[in-house]
């Protein structure tokens, strides 16, 4: 009887109701009509318990940070210099949203954000130099989704937490599956350049003007550097990194560039704040989900009834990517990854998947969601910016989905995409 709280929680999330409530309803009712009243005692004080945690802190921080980089001006840099080293190729402007997704993404770890500040300048940009306005908003759209694979990444420290792997192994397996995206987003754009004739941004600059450019980014592109190179090298931990981000980005905007003044401060804590309350209350609920989820012998039950229909891990990881791909569709990849990885993980890991690969399998596959029609956020984030109409949008994106798909499954069946950085610093057997 209790096991319904599964159905009961996938017909609430039809309905339209917010996740964090669905999570605690379901199981919620059905613990009460089952009379567990201890256990259900159990499972609402596990949302405090679920947030009270010091890698959580992470999170807050990260966020932070992301706010305080794009209010002080980073963003315009960080394009300029995309723009020096690409912005002559044909297809310029559209390889100059890539990269510059790239580089953005070592600063704020978020879709959402990459597609708001990146959008907002690159998209008119693009089009007065004659692109279309709905391609525009398509690659913006399909680039952010490198913004939560490389590192810092908060759906990666949501999974570490949820799953007690290690953050810095997670950190260190996203690099070469993001930077694989955007080479195929390159790739993918520069065959549409020569057959669809796309514009050249502007003249090839010169080195002294790449080296220009790149000296005003210089502070900026070296957050990841600290970020990264302290938590592998053990000079903090990774929530002790995220709040070296933030006291850099602070140090970088007001006296480095001078572009935040104090009065900038309390819209970014609060903005911070909101994002940062939205993505604790989701795992504090997912503690308390995990609560009913063990006591009903779910997961177990799960993970007997898959290993019926094979015991060939690669096809198992093929119908798995399938399954994640439409969820993905329809959740947001945090609280896809805070439902799904409890139950998946472990059966994975028992078919001798690596922890750290399974993991990024399902954070990359995820991430790729937030682009997939119907429900993708950054569509409508995209939708937002450009003023594009969603089904415009999820048609122009097609082509650039299709390579993110093609890369899900290189690092599916090719380990050492995952694998090669976390063994090389030692993160990984």
């Amino acid at each position: 009887m209790l096991v319904l709280f599964l159905p009961l929680f996938l017909f609430l999330l039809l309905i339209g109701a917010p996740v964090f409530f669905a999570m605690l309803a379901a199981p919620g009712a059905m613990l009460l009509v089952e009379g567990m009243n201890r256990d259900l005692a159990l499972m609402y004080r596990n949302i405090f318990n679920g947030i009270d945690s010091f890698p959580l802190m992470a999170i807050p921080f990260f966020m932070l940070a992301g706010e305080l980089m794009n209010k002080g001006g980073i963003t315009m840099r960080l394009v300029a210099f995309s723009q020096s080293l690409m912005g002559h190729l044909r297809g310029g402007l559209a390889h100059v949203n890539v990269l510059s997704s790239m580089l953005f993404a070592g600063l704020s770890g978020s879709a959402v954000a990459d597609t708001s500040a990146l959008g907002s300048m690159l998209i008119p940009a693009m089009e007065k130099n004659g692109y279309s306005r709905k391609f525009a908003a398509a690659i913006t759209a399909a680039s952010s989704v490198i913004g939560p694979i490389i590192p810092p990444s908060g759906i990666m420290i949501i999974y570490a937490y949820v799953m007690e792997v290690s953050v810095a192994a997670l950190f260190a397996g996203g690099i070469l599956p993001g930077i694989m995206v955007g080479g195929g987003l390159m790739l993918v754009t520069a065959f549409m350049a020569r057959s669809g004739d796309f514009p050249i941004a502007s003249e090839r600059a010169s080195w002294g003007e790449r080296g220009q450019a790149f000296w005003k980014a210089i502070l900026p592109l070296m957050t990841p550097v600290i970020i990264l190179g302290g938590i592998l090298g053990g000079v903090f931990t990774p929530t002790e990194a995220s709040a070296v981000a933030v006291a850099y980005a602070l140090f970088i905007g007001f006296f480095f560039l001078r572009t935040l003044k104090l009065s900038d401060l309390p819209p970014i804590f609060l903005r911070a704040a909101l994002t940062s309350s939205v993505v604790l209350l989701l795992v504090g609920a997912a503690m308390a989900f995990k609560t009913v989820v063990s006591l009903s012998h779910v997961a177990e039950d799960m993970a007997s009834w898959i290993l019926t229909l094979s015991q060939n891990p690669y096809l198992l990881l093929f119908l798995i990517n399938i399954l994640l791909f439409i969820v993905g569709m329809f959740l947001d990849a945090g609280p896809a990854i805070i439902i799904l990885g409890p139950i998946l993980g472990p059966i994975f890991v028992q078919l001798g998947i690596d922890p750290i690969h399974f993991a990024i399998i399902m954070s990359v596959n995820l991430t790729v969601g937030l682009a997939t029609p119907p429900m993708g956020l950054v569509l409508f984030v995209a939708s937002s910016v450009s003023g594009v109409r969603v089904e415009q949008i999820s048609k122009a994106i097609l082509p650039f989905l299709a390579v993110e798909i093609l890369v899900i499954f290189l690092i599916t069946y090719v380990p050492a995409i995952s694998l090669g950085v976390p063994r090389l610093l030692g993160l990984a057997t």
